[in-house]
């Protein structure tokens, strides 16, 4: 997302059972889908992710620089 509007989206979808030691993969190839860097994931994100069906990524959670304001996961039942 930039300035509150989506500038790329996607959906991803996994034949396999959802686990969250496998979540780093997931986020790895969404974020090789948008073409972005991949960012430093924290337990404080999977938490989140758990709790709320979604995560935000801010730019201070990628070590490379990026043109966005947030990155947003989303669970879509």
């Amino acid at each position: 997302m930039e300035n509150d509007h989506i500038v790329k989206q996607t959906v991803y979808e996994n034949e396999k059972k959802f686990t969250y030691s496998q979540f780093f993969s997931y986020l790895a190839e969404i974020c090789g889908g948008l073409d972005i860097p991949t960012p430093v994931l924290l337990k404080a994100h999977i938490f989140n992710y758990a709790k709320f069906n979604h995560v935000i990524f801010r730019p201070a959670d990628f070590m490379e620089q990026v043109s966005f304001d947030r990155l947003v996961l989303e669970n879509i039942l």
